[in-house]
């Protein structure tokens, strides 16, 4: 059965979309992003139950375009599944990852070398790049979080913490994603993050 697109999702991704478009033209020169530019697909990183099933419909419109391309991706995923499987740092057959302390403490050193498996490693881009989680979706700009005020290490050289701020992108002011996803959770049951290595049906 075809995964279906999350109801509300295409609305969500077009708003963090317009979001990253507004901050790259305040970004001017300092954002250095471009296709091939792969440095942020190295390491795993949590992802919401919504950014993986918009992952799964993704790779079966692939699937449909392009199989070849598709089959790549599955082989991919297999391998990084099972390389990652021994030390996940939750449930390796559900791909959740373990919310508890000692867990995420785990996951900070977890894999923090392999790439993304969704990532060509031949020409460096996403092969489901429409369908990419939403952190990727705002890499690069300045976005905020607990820690403060973040950008990409390869970016903003030069720029004074004024002229970053300037640039700061608002991800989801609306919270949309949060609503998502507490519908998905009692549409589906899903619930918990998980890693792009563990989102995709074995």
């Amino acid at each position: 059965m075809p995964t279906p697109r999350p109801r509300g999702d295409q609305q969500l991704v077009q708003i963090v979309d317009a979001a990253l478009a507004d901050a790259t033209r305040r970004s001017g020169p300092w954002l250095v992003c471009k296709p091939g530019c792969s440095q942020c697909c190295v390491g795993v990183f949590a992802i919401s139950q919504l950014d993986a099933a918009r992952l799964r419909h993704g790779l079966e419109e692939l699937e449909r375009s392009d199989p070849k391309r598709a089959a790549r991706v599955k082989q991919r995923v297999a391998a990084s599944r099972k390389r990652l499987s021994r030390d996940f740092p939750g449930d390796p057959v559900t791909g959740i990852l373990d919310e508890s302390d000692e867990a995420q403490e785990r996951f900070e050193a977890f894999a923090n070398q392999v790439p993304c498996p969704v990532l060509d490693p031949r020409t460096g881009t996403c092969d489901l790049y429409e369908s990419r989680p939403l952190t990727c979706r705002a890499f690069g700009p300045p976005v905020r979080s607990d820690g403060g005020l973040g950008v990409c290490e390869l970016c903003f050289h030069g720029a004074t913490t004024e002229q970053i701020a300037a640039c700061e992108m608002a991800v989801d002011p609306g919270n949309l994603e949060a609503k998502l996803l507490k519908a998905l959770e009692k549409r589906t049951g899903a619930h918990g993050e998980t890693i792009v290595a563990m989102a995709f049906e074995r």
